[in-house]
């Protein structure tokens, strides 16, 4: 049995996620119109980041990557040197156990890190070949292209009709708003169940409904890339279906990064597969590293590293 060291405490995690999530609802009910992002490069652009290395299909440009990216929480390192790139019209599976940095990656790509006091991202985060971080990106704008689904549904406390329209009013949207909202609930596989009590608060759906609302509320503006951080957790087996179906409904449109601890659910969705690991670092305190990238049928069944075998295999994590 390969012994793993403890991962920072799971209320503290939780604590920061809550944190977060709230930031991402007061920030949406205060900012103005944001626009579109400026600068982004077509799709044809050559990425140049350090991810090339794992790029399964150098004939292919990656919708977004990292490259040498490396995070810190006032100072403490929490992941170190990770490089791989986000396949278009895929779904990226995060693996891994607690502490690894899987969360922490993932809002890298948002830039939702911003809003934890302390943190530091560095390397190179691109979309669509375009730094995320670089001077004048406006990181508001970066998320009506790169939108976030929390692992705890978070709607805001407005009607259902009002939780999907909120996103189109505010980068400007001046079409028929209906068609819109029911465009996006009937994508999240929402429209059947609530088309008839559109104007009840949102707060009054089941956990499983408000998780899909939430969805229908980020794929109202359309986004190029929905970053889903443990969705399912905390549903029954017939919500995670749905919600796993809806994935694989809206890939060939919408590019996806989830974290899951279900490896099952990473077997089942995933396309591509990164495996990250917490490993001590130079001081001793546990640091996330990216072990494996790969296509999810080469992760489960021929990885090359023992690492990875091990914690796919279920004898660590």
């Amino acid at each position: 049995m390969t012994e793993m060291p403890a991962a920072p405490a799971a209320d503290e995690a939780a604590r920061r996620d809550e944190a977060l999530s709230n930031a991402c609802i007061d920030e949406y009910m205060h900012q103005p119109e944001a626009g579109p992002v400026e600068g982004a490069a077509p799709l044809g652009h050559p990425c140049a980041a350090q991810a090339e290395r794992w790029w399964p299909n150098p004939g292919a440009d990656p919708v977004a990557s990292f490259g040498g990216v490396s995070v810190s929480y006032s100072g403490v390192p929490a992941v170190a040197d990770v490089s791989f790139p986000v396949p278009r019209s895929s779904i990226v599976a995060l693996i891994g156990p607690s502490g690894s940095g899987k969360s922490t990656l993932l809002r890298c790509l948002n830039r939702m890190n911003d809003l934890v006091p302390g943190c530091r991202v560095e390397g190179d985060v691109r979309y669509r070949g375009m730094d995320l971080y670089a001077p004048g990106v406006n990181p508001v704008a970066v998320r009506t292209r790169i939108g976030l689904v929390f692992q705890r549904p978070n709607p805001f406390p407005k009607s259902i009709f009002d939780n999907v329209a909120y996103g189109p009013r505010t980068v400007g949207f001046h079409g028929d708003i209906h068609d819109i909202v029911e465009r996006a609930l009937r994508r999240a596989a929402l429209w059947d169940e609530v088309k008839d009590r559109l104007r009840l608060s949102a707060l009054a759906l089941s956990g499983g409904q408000q998780q899909r609302l939430v969805i229908a509320r980020a794929l109202a503006i359309d986004p190029d890339i929905l970053l889903m951080d443990e969705p399912a957790s905390s549903l029954d087996p017939i919500s995670t279906s749905r919600i796993e179906d809806l994935m694989r409904a809206i890939t060939p449109d919408v590019t996806i990064v989830i974290v899951t601890h279900n490896l099952q659910e990473a077997r089942r969705v995933g396309d591509f597969t990164a495996f990250l690991t917490a490993e001590p670092g130079r001081d001793g305190a546990l640091v996330g590293r990216l072990i494996e990238f790969g296509t999810t049928e080469k992760i489960f069944s021929r990885p090359a590293d023992e690492r990875t075998e091990a914690y796919v295999s279920g004898r660590f994590g």
